[in-house]
């Protein structure tokens, strides 16, 4: 159920947050993906659960949240847990003495932790392969098992298998929106700066975002809202303006496959009868950005260089993923003369693309293809790399010049697997952003 089918259930006295958290660990103990959660917080849970139904009972709700179930990435910092970041190398670092701030308040406004949920190592690949805690299987897959995306695997798995109703996630490159756009749900990646970071276990500080996956827009909203410390989401329904969206021409739909295409295509003509306007432009951020990566190496490479350098010299490198290893070892390529001429070609391509928007919103496939199938990936590092590097590729445009974005899904491509219509607004316009996606969600899906 959505976040806000569980709160009717909850306020108007159907079932308490007890009887729900008991049913969500029955689902994930009879569920047959046990590579979905890296470990479960019951005990927590359930005194967190025993609390707001009481709170419920009296009268004394803390809000529409109170007593729903949530999971977190595992990245994030759990009062008297280790946080591993997907990896094995860091279970023996010393467990966190408080929690995440952003856990600690939605914590406050009465949600209840479940557990963390599995991801790619160091939340280094669009993929979601972890050759140490297993591989969570796409839940929307009827043939082959296929990936989830990543980095955010677990996360996307939870949501779309109908374990919880909301899991958080991050997204340096798209590890937020690659994974809901391929299972099927609802990904919002927040302006970089809306929540709080102390407590999350980063991979490049210049990028690093946070966000829910979720089941529709409307718990986005709610979720965000408690992220932020908020009592009440302050976003709403926009209804007197017209869509006004920019379709890139170039770069993202290169190599698309024709059913990615197909959704993304009709889902925006669904749009145009409702009065949307759309603008097909050419972005010349989007070249310039791939023309700086093959010049002087990638900005997250360089920042994951430096976090993790001393791992990768280390004893411990050797258990680390290898493909992991390949990717953060680029960075040691990247000079500091380098690394400062990339942020500043940043700033200037962020600058001009906005002055080039004037506002509008833009639109454009998720992720140029539908979730493979995970076999062949395993088996092949070549393949490996270019299938992620293609996973990333549209949503990379978007941390890259610091927009916001939400996924939403628009149809099926391939094999009848999930398509995802990316949404994304310059820093800052959350708000903009998540009005309109709240209003055309319904238009979007079809």
């Amino acid at each position: 159920m959505s976040i806000a089918e569980l709160s009717m259930l909850i306020h108007s006295g159907v079932m308490s947050p007890v009887e729900i958290a008991e049913a969500v660990f029955d689902a994930i103990e009879t569920h047959a993906d046990k590579a979905i959660f890296v470990s479960l917080l019951k005990d927590r849970a359930m005194a967190e659960a025993q609390a707001a139904a009481k709170r419920v009972s009296e009268g004394r709700s803390f809000g529409w949240l109170d007593g729903v179930p949530i999971a977190w990435k595992d990245l994030f910092d759990i009062e008297g847990m280790a946080t591993t970041a997907g990896s094995t190398v860091l279970a023996s670092q010393p467990i966190a003495t408080r929690d995440a701030a952003v856990v600690d308040l939605v914590r406050q406004a009465g949600m209840v932790a479940i557990g963390r949920t599995n991801m790619s190592e160091f939340a280094f690949s669009g993929i979601g392969i972890n050759p140490h805690y297993g591989t969570p299987r796409n839940p929307k897959s009827t043939d082959v098992p296929r990936i989830t995306g990543g980095s955010s695997s677990g996360s996307a798995a939870a949501v779309a298998a109908g374990l919880v109703p909301v899991a958080i996630g991050t997204d340096t490159g798209g590890s937020i929106r690659i994974p809901a756009a391929l299972n099927g749900i609802v990904g919002y990646k927040a302006s970089r700066g809306r929540y709080s970071m102390d407590g999350v276990f980063p991979l490049a500080q210049s990028l690093d975002c946070l966000g829910p996956l979720c089941r529709s827009v409307q718990d986005a909203i709610w979720v965000d809202a408690a992220m932020r410390g908020a009592t009440r989401p302050d976003v709403t329904r926009g209804t007197d303006s017209v869509l006004d969206l920019v379709v890139p021409e170039n770069a993202v739909f290169d190599g698309a496959e024709q059913g990615v295409v197909a959704a993304f295509e009709a889902a925006l003509s669904r749009l145009e009868k409702q009065g949307a306007r759309v603008s097909r432009i050419r972005i010349p951020a989007f070249e310039a950005i791939a023309e700086l990566m093959k010049a002087r190496g990638a900005l997250v490479t360089a920042e994951a260089f430096a976090l993790h350098r001393e791992r990768l010299t280390g004893p411990v490198a050797d258990e680390i993923d290898p493909r992991v290893v390949a990717r953060i070892r680029l960075g040691g390529n990247i000079s500091m003369a380098d690394y400062i001429d990339i942020l500043e070609i940043r700033r200037r391509l962020t600058k001009e693309t906005e002055d080039l928007l004037a506002g509008r919103l833009v639109a454009l496939p998720s992720v140029a293809h539908v979730a493979p199938p995970s076999e062949p990936l395993l088996k092949d590092d070549d393949l490996f790399f270019a299938t992620n590097g293609k996973t990333l590729r549209n949503t990379g445009f978007g941390n890259f010049l610091d927009w916001c974005g939400v996924s939403i899904p628009c149809g099926s491509g391939d094999a009848g697997m999930p398509v995802g219509f990316l949404l994304s607004g310059a820093a800052g316009e959350d708000e903009k952003l998540l009005s309109a996606a709240l209003r055309y969600e319904e238009v979007i899906r079809g």
